[in-house]
This record gives structure tokens, C-alpha cells and sequence, in this order.
């Protein structure tokens, strides 16, 4: 059987029906709460036909710092993908449970370790169940699988930390771009994390994720690549930061289906940058 090759960072659910049982393919299940909306319901009974729990808080992350959600290690990412059962030769679909919101995330963390054969499925779950697609329930065991060879190989350049964004805030040819609500940004309205300062990151520019999603899933080529039209990007290297690394990566998402290709995430984001001490903040 041919190699499944996925060639857009999107995929819809019938392309995912079409290809459910191919040997290649992994289904990822990255759901995580909104930080902001804790209660909300998550469909935690059921998951897609096959999927796999991908554990962003508790195993992709790097559990030595108090920042959340900072990438692992490439040793350690390699070491979690061989214990998902996860090879360099998959072909990895990812979904969560709210549309379009962690999703991109976990697409991100494997194309800056080196893989690029992955994609976020356009809609989530919700699209998935809405579309009576096969489902089974979750019963929140550890599963075993066999062991995966996945071999991460690092990209610095889609990855970027404290000290280079206090120098590339001030780039002409660099643009950050921040996907808080418009409230976070202009701290009227507080942090979720109460130990952090409000406010934003000297030169940023607000973009808040839900500009470019429509009921979960994601706005037309053409629309998105109108909304980034107006914050002058051309040629721009773009910077994606918000509160801790999740939701940067919709809107990074969105610049990529829109033509763009020089992009990079703050993986520290708000929760590192609002509580420093040498850094200057805006409001």
C-alpha cells in the first residue's frame, strides 16, 4: 500500500474518513481544558474510532520548569511518541474535543521536532460526531502499544525563547503577534493566572484566536489571508505568542494556510514573559 502523504496542515473529516483504517495513519486526541473556561464540556466519554490519548500537560511537556506547556526535549519527545506507539513513518492526524484549539499545538511540537507528515483535523470531534463518523468509547485506561520508532529531529528556528524575542520586538522586518483576548492584552481584564502581569509584549499586535475559527473550524483561505492582510506582514518574520503556547499555535496555524512561511512560536508565552522581572511590558 502507497505511504499516506498529508501535503496541508488541515485535513477534513472526509479525508479522515476515507483513510480511517490505513496502516500508516495515527489519530492524536490532544484535548486539554481552556484555561479560561474550565468547565466546559469536553465529550471525554467518546473518542474517535482508534485514537490515541496525546498528553500535553502530563507527558509532552517539559516537567522540569514551572512555565506550563513548555516543549520537551527532542529526547524526550522521541521517548513519549515510541511509548504512543508512534513511528517517523505515520502519517498523524490530531483533533480535540473543542473544534480547533490544542490541536495545533501538538501539530507544531512535531513539525519543530523534525516531522512534518502531520495535520490538525478541521473541526475536531465535534465535526467528526456531527458528521455520524465512527466513534468508541473512552474508558480513561493506559493503553499499550506496540513500541513506536520515532526519532525527533530538532528545528530551533520554529521555536523561539525570552531573550530572542526581547530582541526581535524590536526588528523592523519582525512582527509579533499575540492571540490573548483583546482584554489580556490591554490588561482590562485579568490574567487567568493570577501570578502574572497584564499587559503585552512592547510592539506586539493582537490577533485573538477566534478571529480566525468559525464554529470550530477554520476560516477559508481567502478570509484568513484577508484578517493577516491588515498587521502589513509581508515579508515579515512572525512570532506567535498568547497565554502558554496552545492557542499561538491556531493563529500560527492560520498565517501557514494563508501563505505564510517564516513563523515561529513563543513557547514560554504570557505565562513566562508576564512574570519576569527584566523585561518591559506594555499595556
Amino acid at each position: 500500500m502507497n505511504t499516506l502523504q498529508i501535503t496541508q496542515p488541515i485535513v477534513s473529516v472526509n479525508w479522515l474518513s476515507k483513510h480511517l483504517d490505513h496502516p500508516d495513519l495515527v489519530i492524536l486526541d490532544a484535548t486539554i481544558k481552556k484555561v479560561t473556561a474550565p468547565d466546559e464540556s469536553t465529550n471525554s466519554n467518546l473518542k474517535i474510532k482508534g485514537a490515541r490519548f496525546f498528553d500535553i500537560k502530563n507527558v509532552f511537556s517539559d516537567i522540569t520548569t514551572d512555565i506550563p506547556n513548555m516543549l520537551p526535549t527532542a529526547e524526550a519527545f522521541s521517548e513519549a511518541c515510541k511509548s504512543l506507539g508512534i513511528s517517523s513513518h505515520h502519517t498523524i492526524v490530531v483533533y480535540d474535543t473543542l473544534g480547533i484549539y490544542s490541536s495545533p499545538r501538538v501539530r507544531w511540537m512535531f513539525i519543530a521536532m523534525g516531522h512534518q507528515n502531520v495535520a490538525v483535523l478541521d473541526g475536531g470531534f465535534p465535526a467528526w460526531q456531527k458528521a455520524e463518523q465512527p466513534c468508541e468509547i473512552d474508558d480513561a485506561k493506559p493503553q499499550e502499544y506496540n513500541r513506536g520508532d520515532f526519532k525527533a529531529s530538532y528545528i530551533p528556528k520554529l521555536v523561539t525563547n525570552a531573550k530572542t524575542v526581547l530582541i526581535e520586538m524590536n526588528a523592523e522586518n519582525t512582527l509579533i503577534l499575540d492571540a490573548r483576548s483583546p482584554g489580556r492584552f490591554t490588561a482590562s481584564e485579568p490574567e487567568p493566572r493570577k501570578s502574572l502581569k497584564g499587559g503585552h509584549i512592547p510592539n506586539s499586535m493582537n490577533l485573538h484566536y477566534t478571529k480566525v475559527l468559525d464554529d470550530g473550524k477554520m476560516r477559508p483561505t481567502a478570509e484568513l489571508q484577508e484578517i493577516l492582510q491588515h498587521f502589513n506582514i509581508e515579508d515579515k518574520k512572525l512570532i506567535f505568542t498568547c497565554g502558554s503556547g496552545i492557542t499561538a499555535c491556531i493563529i500560527m496555524l492560520a498565517a501557514e494556510l494563508a501563505g505564510y512561511h517564516d513563523v515561529s512560536v513563543y513557547d514560554g508565552s504570557w505565562s513566562e514573559w508576564g512574570q519576569l522581572d527584566d523585561v518591559p511590558i506594555q499595556c
